[in-house]
């Protein structure tokens, strides 16, 4: 497992040090990579959501970056336009029950193991955003720190998860409308924290977390 912590300046115009518009490729040329990112790792409430992305290199998708650094009507169109021209994709989901047992960190990675399960290409390389991943099955995999911001695959899959998690949050607001999980998508903001004051957590909430200030609970990362 390589783990890459590469410097910035790497990603900056060295004319006007501005940054550079299109991200990386892939790692290895002569290798079918995938890139695997999740959403909602922070969140008190909702499923950690993690995608799975092979592009296709003769249909590029231009626009390609984090989906924290751009707008949601952008990572709309981008989800559309990533899940027709890529080679394959797909999405993993844990659900709040399932982060209570495993940890969210594990959760983590079982989201993006599914996702992976549903992959049909022989892909021989995984690029992970971040700095911690289990193995999957015997295939190589490259952790990224900030990749979803350095490959396109990885930002495609940050992409699709993002969009993916939100739609669920979305839908989950029209049944428990007090929570504001259409603006804040569950994760710890005030106005969150003080709906879960008023009207107490429900099955959606993630139970081993520290839902409201003062409660700490001890999570376990093995």
């Amino acid at each position: 497992t390589l783990t890459l912590h590469l410097d910035h300046s790497f990603f900056m115009s060295n004319k006007k040090n501005k940054p550079v518009s299109k991200l990386l490729s892939f790692m290895f040329e002569d290798k079918l990579e995938v890139g695997c990112d999740e959403a909602g790792r922070g969140c008190l409430a909702g499923p950690v959501v993690a995608a799975a992305v092979i592009l296709d290199p003769n249909n590029p998708i231009i626009g390609l970056n984090d989906s924290k650094k751009i707008t949601t009507k952008t990572r709309q169109l981008l989800r559309l336009e990533i899940e027709e021209k890529s080679l394959a994709w797909a999405v993993g989901i844990c659900s709040p029950a399932e982060i209570d047992e495993i940890n969210i960190l594990n959760a983590s990675f079982s989201a993006m193991h599914k996702a992976l399960d549903q992959i049909k290409s022989n892909f021989d390389h995984i690029l992970v955003d971040g700095n911690r991943f289990h193995s999957y099955k015997d295939i190589q995999h490259t952790l990224v720190i900030k990749g979803d911001g350095k490959y396109q695959s990885i930002a495609a899959a940050s992409i699709l998860a993002k969009e993916n998690r939100d739609e669920i949050m979305r839908e989950l607001d029209k049944k428990f409308p007090e929570y504001l999980w259409h603006k804040n998508k569950g994760y710890p903001t005030k106005q969150h924290r003080e709906a879960i004051s008023r009207h107490g957590s429900n099955e959606y909430h993630r139970m081993t977390f520290q839902l409201l200030p003062g409660v700490q609970t001890e999570l376990q990362f093995d």
